[in-house]
């Protein structure tokens, strides 16, 4: 969770997310129009803040308010069409769409069900999960995330790396479009060639799509 926060709050002071973001004009009852384009959710935190937050489901449990991600107001959006179509418009290629899986399990144990659908997916790509360049997982629970990384043996260096939706938010309905558009935008940023996005879904489901440019 403090690296969450860490990676988003450093991200949002370097600019990193200005290119995936489109500022909203907010009219006021007096004065000038507010331009909204800086997310809200991240914050300064430590490990010692944190870790005196009391559990939020169970007496004994691990899950905080400071652990867990924020349900927050958010929208995102991709435009998705052939490239023979984009040529034709004269649209820039952000991106391409490679393999998609989804994967379920028993829904108690949602939070973890990307540890299968990534493999899955990088199979049906054809592609070591550790030759992945960069991954965005959507990060509804710290722990969750930690569990993917580790049983997958992922690098946390190339995980989440601007963020994580415990310190971003989860806006719900928008949270799978929000991770992808900034899993490409960072591929573009570090010229990377294959980008995978996962998510766990509510009834025991877990997506996960590869992008390549």
């Amino acid at each position: 969770a403090v690296e969450s926060y860490k990676r988003a709050v450093d991200a949002i002071k370097s600019g990193r997310f200005a290119d995936e973001i489109m500022p909203v004009q907010i009219p006021q009852k007096k004065g000038d129009i507010k331009i909204f384009d800086t997310d809200e959710c991240p914050r300064e935190t430590s490990f010692e803040l944190l870790s005196k937050m009391k559990p939020a489901f169970k007496k004994d449990g691990l899950g905080t308010a400071g652990n867990a991600s924020i349900i927050s107001d958010g929208a995102a959006a991709v435009v998705v069409m052939s490239r023979e179509k984009a040529n034709e418009l004269g649209c820039k290629v952000l991106a391409t769409i490679g393999a998609q899986a989804s994967y379920g399990i028993d829904m108690k144990y949602v939070l973890v069900a990307p540890i299968w659908a990534i493999p899955k997916c990088a199979e049906k790509e054809g592609i070591a999960v550790d030759k992945i360049d960069l991954i965005e997982l959507n990060e509804a629970f710290s722990g969750s995330s930690v569990a993917v990384i580790r049983e997958l043996g992922l690098d946390p260096a190339k995980v989440n790396v601007n963020d994580g939706a415990v310190a971003m938010g989860h806006p719900i309905g928008a949270s799978g479009c929000r991770v992808l558009v900034t899993l490409i935008h960072e591929m573009i940023k570090q010229d990377k060639k294959t980008g995978l996005a996962s998510l766990c879904l509510g009834g025991g489901e877990a997506v996960a799509l590869i992008v390549n440019r």
